[in-house]
């Protein structure tokens, strides 16, 4: 993509009138909620890539807003030339990241711990619960991601765990299938707190108490709606959660962030591997940090991904999740309406809370054939999901996902729609 130093300078200079305010984006301005004040037409102008080419896939990766780029310029002049003014990624933008991000799910910061991606926080879950040694079973869905069903299924297949797996009805996952499933020999439920695949978002309050009755614990994948969706972790019963922080996040790959709630923490959820970066050491002795840094990885911080995931995180503070899910909703519905009528029927519910919305492709070469015609390169996501009939049978089925964010608008669903019919 083409966009020059100076075109970048001058957007981000405009950005501040998208939030009417100046340059200032801390934390401390979140208190707006449903804003009509807020223009999303210069917030559309903030992304480079939305005036340059169309993307409606931020379910897959989430572009770099100005914000993130003239950061990551900071940043490389700090590496490139030492400090004159600038500084690497500190311990207190490290740890006003993982305030944003608490702040953002409800948590507190000492409930959160870097992690390399969503499935390394749901592994260093696994791997503290012990449940090679507790033995019992674990509950999934069908719609959860498919590195999570793979650790669950290597765990079956090893013997360490009896893997019992809910199959959607009609692309949503029934309460009551979750709670036959679920009994005193669970000890974990995990779930795509929205699914990846349909962007389906779960009952997960109704889950979590099921579990927590029969004393079983609930891992939530929240990549896919952490920075779109209303996370509360405290209000849905989540007891332990991961995300990466490339896509609704607005970040890149090689960070992310688990959250284990502090009851839990050392006791429940065990610390299986060390580093420094738990620790601090005073008079030549190793001292615990407090709270969830005992979970924090084995390697050095990746300042890179840190940088975009602070810039993110500030820039959604400012947003506030109301306004997004306000802006997008409409763009969702128009998708909704218009796609079966063009050959694509939905396989998201039409509650759906979510800025995420699948279909069914009957030719998608054809599909695919029409959209690069139209804009010369891939637009949203294509996938092959599994679908369980009513005999239990499973069968592939293809279909394109598309995730619409605060860059997208009327424009964008126009253009998308008109290539298709």
């Amino acid at each position: 993509m083409d966009f020059s130093r100076r075109e970048l300078m001058k957007t981000v200079g405009a950005g501040a009138l998208a939030f009417g305010t100046g340059p200032n984006t801390t934390v401390a301005s979140t208190s707006r909620t449903l804003d009509d004040s807020l223009d999303f037409s210069v917030i559309r102008s903030e992304f480079p890539r939305a005036g340059k080419n169309l993307w409606l896939a931020a379910a897959e990766t989430h572009p770099f807003s100005v914000h993130t780029l003239r950061a990551l310029e900071e940043y490389s002049q700090y590496r490139a030339m030492g400090g004159l003014g600038r500084d690497s990624f500190t311990a207190a933008k490290q740890a006003e990241t993982k305030q944003l991000f608490g702040t953002l799910i409800n948590a507190s910061a000492e409930e959160i711990a870097f992690v390399m991606s969503t499935t390394d926080g749901e592994n260093l879950v696994v791997s503290g619960l012990g449940l090679a040694e507790l033995g019992g079973n674990v509950v999934i869905d069908d719609l959860h991601f498919a590195a999570s069903r793979y650790l669950y299924t290597a765990l079956a297949d090893a013997g360490q765990i009896e893997l019992r797996v809910v199959r959607h009805r009609d692309w949503r996952i029934d309460v009551a299938d979750m709670e036959q499933a679920i009994d005193a020999n669970t000890r974990l439920v995990s779930l795509a707190l929205v699914s990846n695949i349909n962007g389906y978002m779960h009952d997960v309050r109704a889950i979590s108490d099921i579990a927590h009755a029969h004393g079983a614990y609930v891992y939530a994948d929240i990549i896919q709606a952490a920075g779109n969706t209303a996370v509360d972790v405290q209000a849905m019963g989540i007891d332990c959660c991961a995300c990466s922080t490339y896509k609704w996040l607005m970040g890149d790959f090689g960070l992310g962030f688990l959250y284990v709630k502090r009851a839990l923490q050392g006791d429940v959820i065990k610390q299986t591997r060390y580093g420094l970066r738990q620790v601090t050491q005073q008079d030549g002795q190793f001292v615990r940090r407090p709270g969830a840094a005992i979970y924090e990885g084995t390697t050095t911080m990746p300042y890179l991904p840190a940088v975009c995931a602070y810039e993110g995180l500030k820039y959604l503070a400012r947003l506030e999740v109301p306004n997004i899910r306000a802006h997008t909703k409409p763009l969702v519905d128009r998708l909704q309406g218009a796609m079966p009528g063009l050959g694509y029927p939905s396989i998201t519910p039409l509650d759906t809370p979510t800025p995420i919305v699948s279909f069914l492709t009957a030719e998608p070469e054809v599909t695919q054939a029409k959209l690069d015609r139209a804009f010369g390169q891939r637009v949203v996501s294509q996938g092959t999901w599994q679908m369980t009939g009513a005999a239990g049978a499973t069968q592939s089925v293809r279909g394109i996902r598309i995730g619409v964010s605060v860059y997208n608008n009327d424009a964008d669903i126009d253009a998308f729609l008109n290539a298709l019919d």
